[in-house]
């Protein structure tokens, strides 16, 4: 009788091991899929200074006000690469630039190339827009974010912690195939290095 119930309590706790390893494979496949969608620079400086400023999740006030100052230049880089564009010069050198209703600014210094298709579109707003919500996700949601402020949250609210990522990349992915974006700017692949991985 002993031995039956205590083979039923570890079997339990095998299949609630089972469960957690589960939930947190999703959680990362969703987050993983939710970095696609963001600028690669942006992500990794979020990923790299994370755990510094918030001392992995030990906070105190100054890491606090670091946290929220990390997650905001992170938050506006990620909207701001969505207004950013690259062509390769006539030098062979790839050049960066910010769209505006114009062309590409500062002006480009190469004359062999039509910068009108580089204008300023509705489309620029709606990856601004969504790319914010993306990192906002990804950032208010990380493990050691959670632990500095809003410890509770991370006990009582699992289901949300993994649910939510995917749900966003879902919804990011879908409108981003409505408004497709053929920008290469600061932070993603440029031109070049995107019709190289086509040719290859």
């Amino acid at each position: 009788m002993v031995a039956t119930s205590s083979a039923s309590t570890s079997k339990n706790k095998t299949t609630q091991k089972d469960t957690s390893t589960r939930m947190k494979d999703k959680t990362f496949t969703g987050v993983g899929n939710l970095i696609k969608l963001l600028p690669t620079g942006t992500v990794f400086l979020f990923q790299f200074l994370n755990p510094v400023v918030t001392n992995n999740g030990h906070c105190n006030t100054i890491n606090k006000y670091l946290t929220g100052a990390l997650l905001t230049i992170c938050g506006f880089s990620c909207c701001f690469a969505s207004f950013t564009d690259s062509y390769t010069g006539t030098d062979g050198e790839t050049h960066y630039g910010i769209v505006t209703r114009k062309g590409l600014w500062p002006s480009p210094a190469s004359e062999s190339i039509d910068f009108s298709a580089y204008k300023l579109r509705f489309g620029d707003f709606v990856h601004a827009f969504f790319s914010l919500i993306v990192f906002a996700v990804l950032g208010l949601l990380d493990t050691n974010t959670v632990r500095c402020f809003y410890p509770e949250f991370e006990s009582g609210e699992k289901v949300l912690l993994t649910v939510l990522p995917p749900v966003i990349g879902v919804i990011s992915s879908a409108v981003f195939m409505l408004f497709p974006n053929n920008r290469h700017g600061i932070g993603y692949p440029s031109s070049t290095d995107t019709s190289l991985s086509q040719k290859s």
